[in-house]
């Protein structure tokens, strides 16, 4: 396969000049030769938006630096989707549609100089008139590999495949300050056949989201066949979460020897009336978490985002099962121990019409944290904050605890509200800080307070 430098088609190396044309023209000869290598020697090169082909393989020279504008007209408006819709967006720093073949390798970094952006976000969202860059995006392209680099200040969110298949990340550091707004590590979107391995992710937002549209969405895409093995994670809301766009179905999902660390939740699913869609299929293994606010948490009144405030997003009435319901099912970890919890060890709440069902924890130790710091498990309206609470949960059927620790807890270890088929077995509290039940169950009528006006 053929090789082509950038420097051969004038790029400006150290330079504070743009080598968005140098990088395009080698893009296109290797095009037009049917593909190969365009080549980034070490040293910083400042550019625009990087538009692929296929066929093609970016690869950075440890020690090479490709430092990204921040101004919004380096980034051509395309047609793709955010947070599961399709409009006009900003290109991504590096960006691909429709192609096969395409991957962005070697020991270099890319840096996204998300700083302007993140400021125009906090402080005057209103001139952004398309949504920011995200550091890399694929859309509808086949066989996308992304391996061996280094990511920081992303714009926004900062690896986010759409409607792709077959995709390989693989050993990727990404870093994005813990204050930057909405700068996910990498969240496949309607993707099928995703392998995400050995990557460590430290960020200001979710370190993986797995998504798969809203109700807004017009195509309904799943995203399915999803491996996450041995990454690590640090800071972010959330260490491995699904949805809460998850319209299209998210299913066959395998998390595996991972470790999170102040990720805010460990494993986390979310979503809403209206969303429709199932997760699905998820199993979860041999997870080390250490101060995190809760560690699972799967929660079907999730409240954030555009309605939700509307009273069918809180309301803990039953309404009528439709396709607009969506569903958690089938989910299962194993072999998972959580040190210096703080809210509680677990919190899962299923509509008053749709419970959430078939769920294991089997072989899970929980350790609460000493002095925790109070807070509320999820977001969902009406929750007040806790400490040191042991299982929440809420409309289930199903459930099944076995082998399962929990130390340093207040109240019952396991508090079940409107359960049914729930079996504890094996299960021990340890040092509680006081004689408590291990079980305490309840059914509870909806409440008729209008609990809009309440957040997290």
């Amino acid at each position: 396969m053929s090789f082509y430098s950038i420097d051969d088609f004038g790029a400006h190396k150290n330079s504070t000049e743009l080598s968005t044309a140098a990088i395009a023209g080698a893009i296109q000869a290797a095009s037009e030769a049917g593909g190969g290598t365009v080549y980034i020697p070490s040293g910083t090169y400042r550019t625009g938006a990087v538009i692929l082909s296929s066929n093609i393989e970016l690869r950075l020279s440890p020690g090479a630096i490709l430092s990204f504008s921040s101004d919004p007209e380096d980034y051509p408006v395309v047609e793709s989707r955010w947070e599961g819709v399709k409009r006009g967006v900003h290109a991504s720093c590096i960006f691909g549609m429709n192609l096969v073949n395409v991957s962005v390798t070697g020991g270099g970094k890319l840096d996204g100089n998300g700083g302007p952006w993140w400021e125009k976000q906090r402080n005057s969202p209103e001139e952004l008139q398309y949504p920011r860059p995200k550091l890399i995006s694929f859309d509808s392209c086949n066989r996308v590999t992304l391996k061996d680099l280094t990511l920081v200040n992303s714009p926004s969110w900062t690896v986010n495949p759409i409607r792709c298949q077959d995709v390989t990340i693989d050993n990727l550091s990404i870093h994005n300050p813990a204050d930057s707004p909405n700068t996910d590590g990498i969240d496949p979107e309607s993707c099928v056949n995703v392998r995400i391995s050995n990557c460590h992710i430290d960020v200001g937002d979710d370190c993986i989201a797995i998504k798969a549209g809203t109700e807004d969405t017009k195509e309904r895409i799943a995203c399915e066949n999803i491996a996450i093995t041995n990454c690590t994670m640090i800071h972010g809301h959330g260490g491995v979460v699904l949805g809460s766009e998850m319209s299209g179905d998210i299913r066959n999902v395998v998390i595996s020897n991972c470790v999170f660390k102040q990720t805010d939740r460990g494993i986390r699913l979310k979503s809403r009336r209206g969303r429709g869609g199932v997760v699905e299929d998820i199993r979860v293994s041999n997870i080390v978490m250490e101060d995190v606010i809760c560690p699972f948490i799967l929660n079907l009144y999730y409240f954030c985002g555009p309605r939700g405030k509307d009273k069918y997003v809180w309301d803990k009435n039953p309404y009528p099962v439709t396709e607009e319901t969506p569903n958690f099912r089938r989910i299962h970890f194993a072999n998972i121990t959580a040190r210096q919890v703080h809210a509680a060890a677990g919190f899962l709440y299923g509509l008053a019409e749709q419970y959430i069902s078939e769920i294991t924890f089997s072989d899970i130790d929980i350790s609460m944290a000493e002095n925790a710091v109070p807070g509320r498990p999820a977001m969902m309206s009406g929750i007040q904050e806790m400490n040191n609470r042991g299982f929440y949960l809420g409309n289930v059927r199903g459930i099944r605890f076995r082998q399962v620790t929990i130390e340093n807890h207040e109240g019952p270890a396991f508090y079940i509200e409107n359960g049914e088929e729930v079996e504890i077995s094996g299960c021990q509290s340890r040092n509680t800080r006081q004689a408590e039940e291990l079980v305490q169950q309840v059914t509870v009528a909806p409440s008729q307070e209008d609990l809009s006006g309440l957040e997290e």
